[in-house]
């Protein structure tokens, strides 16, 4: 029982009850002149009419007009109905002729001014403790800490970029390119030092082969050169590992970011803003605007965006005027609890849409700014020192944390990662495919129209003067010479359908158990070449 009672009683301190005495343990001649002046202070108020003033907030608070009377709404004024109910005032709510903290040509268009100018009597506003606010006002016990936000239009993609360059980096696909450029000359490079080093029977591999070679490697096809120094073998070794490991790492990669992937934004903290000048608006006359015009705060920086309109203060009545903004493609800065309402009424609003499609913005996962928030009274007022006690007792109760969220969810509103349970493949994962299909088709093009050009023009102009006869006479050679003795004769030389290759010195034997073609080259080398399946004849197009 005892634990209730000390609820009720702490409940009763901060509400209705007076100050409670024992008198089994303290007589009347230890009161402290603290309590007597507390005592006084509260006899002093009680009956009297205050004036307080607010701005529209909402949910912390806003004003209403019920038949021209000026009637405060939201958490502050719950707090300010304790207040009443506790020391027995009433009180008139004075609106700022315009909704800010502080600014404004005269003190009657803003909070702080009239504070300033002691035309009201507090301010029943969560106002933050910011060091030009205190030069003015004098502030209660904290209340609170505000985390200001940055809400901004949900992207249809992850900046985490295209799904087929998502794997890597930029830094690392740029040192893929720049290896794929580079290894092919490298390869040519050694094996020229090589051949004025050690005197053998293997040359230099030209230049154009050994790019082919790394470009082939690099998109897992196969090569014809085979070389047979140890150098030479060891630099193909090693680009075919380096290959094989890449392909490995982007395979394993790629799928973890098809099926695995957190959602990423563009926008994670303030400096985001700057770096990649984002457009952003807030509240005029806000904290926001104060913080980042004053030269001593860490968000200084953010005023030279003041300078080419990409960073606004916009006086609007109600916070749903900024979601017209965030539409466009704007970053909203405001408290979290005002977006959390702002996001809710967005969600709540889409009834017959998709539940997919209802989260409309989304918050970056860094804040933009945290400052502690108080109740203000004019310099000098009692009314400090009266309503601070209670003050404390609301704060160390929870009942503001409660109040501020009371009209929300208990979970997260339209979080970062929707967590969507399947992943299907957009076209935007897939648009670096259409890139590569197009770019190779352009440089195919560009290569044909400069051989074109080098043959018929070039080649031409070159020729003349009596190389013509010359070049036949290559040409004559080389259709001769056209067919490569290190490489097996096609398949389908053997059926006699390729009048290229001559097939009449071709039989068969039987080797380690397989049967094998037996092939003489025109030099007179032999080679064997495994016989296929019987099966294989039934695809035969003349068959």
């Amino acid at each position: 029982m005892a634990g209730i009672e000390l609820i009720i009683s702490s409940i009763c301190n901060a509400t209705y009850c007076e100050v409670p005495y024992n008198d089994s343990f303290t007589g009347a001649d230890t009161v402290s002149v603290k309590e007597v002046n507390y005592q006084a202070l509260a006899k002093e108020i009680n009956g009297k009419n205050l004036k307080v003033t607010t701005y529209n907030n909402t949910p912390l608070s806003w004003i209403e007009n019920h038949n021209g009377t000026l009637v405060g709404k939201g958490v502050a004024f719950i707090v300010m109905e304790i207040l009443r109910k506790r020391f027995n005032f009433t009180y008139d709510v004075i609106e700022p002729r315009k909704n800010f903290e502080l600014g404004g040509r005269v003190p009657e268009d803003s909070v702080i001014g009239l504070l300033n100018s002691t035309k009201v009597d507090m301010a029943a506003a969560f106002l933050p403790t910011l060091r030009p606010y205190q030069e003015q006002v004098a502030f209660s016990i904290i209340l609170d800490e505000g985390t200001w936000v940055m809400m901004l239009k949900r992207p249809k993609e992850s900046a985490a970029g295209s799904g087929l360059l998502a794997p890597f980096n930029e830094l690392v696909w740029y040192l893929v390119l720049a290896a794929v450029v580079t290894f092919g000359p490298c390869i040519t490079f050694f094996t020229r030092v090589r051949t004025k080093l050690i005197d053998d029977d293997e040359g230099v591999l030209p230049l154009n082969p050994s790019f082919w070679f790394v470009y082939s490697a690099f998109l897992k096809q196969g090569t014809n050169l085979s070389p047979e120094a140890n150098t030479t073998r060891v630099l193909f070794v090693t680009w075919w590992l380096f290959m094989i490991l890449l392909s490995a790492f982007y395979t394993a990669n790629l799928t973890a970011f098809l099926t695995l992937s957190k959602f990423t934004l563009a926008i994670e903290d303030p400096k985001d803003l700057y770096d990649k000048n984002y457009r952003w608006v807030t509240s005029a006359g806000s904290s926001v605007e104060h913080v980042v015009k004053n030269e001593g705060d860490e968000l200084y920086y953010l005023s030279s965006m003041i300078s080419n309109n990409h960073a606004r203060f916009l006086s609007v009545r109600n916070d749903k005027d900024f979601l017209d903004y965030v539409k466009k493609g704007a970053v909203l800065v405001k408290e979290q609890t005002v977006v959390d309402h702002l996001m809710f009424y967005d969600y709540s609003s889409k009834k017959d849409v998709e539940e997919s499609d209802k989260c409309t913005y989304v918050l970056a996962p860094r804040a933009f700014m945290k400052k502690q928030r108080a109740f203000a009274f004019p310099i000098g007022s009692t009314l400090k020192d009266l309503f601070d006690p209670v003050l404390t007792k609301i704060f160390q109760a929870g009942i503001l944390e409660y109040l501020k969220r009371s009209d929300l969810p208990s979970t997260k509103i339209c979080p970062l990662d929707l967590r969507s349970k399947d992943r299907k493949l957009r076209n935007s994962d897939l648009i670096m495919t259409y890139l590569v299909m197009a770019s190779g088709s352009g440089i195919a093009m560009a290569v044909f129209g400069g051989e074109v050009f080098l043959t018929r023009y070039v080649t031409t102009k070159m020729n003349k003067g009596g190389k013509a006869k010359k070049k036949k006479v290559k040409m004559s050679n080389k259709k001769s010479r056209i067919y490569d003795d290190s490489r097996p004769p096609p398949y389908d030389s053997l059926f006699s359908r390729n009048p290229k290759f001559n097939v009449e010195n071709t039989r068969t034997k039987m080797v380690n158990g397989r049967e094998y073609y037996i092939f003489e080259t025109g030099n007179g080398d032999k080679k064997l070449i495994p016989v296929r399946a019987p099966s294989s004849f039934l695809y035969r197009s003349d068959k």
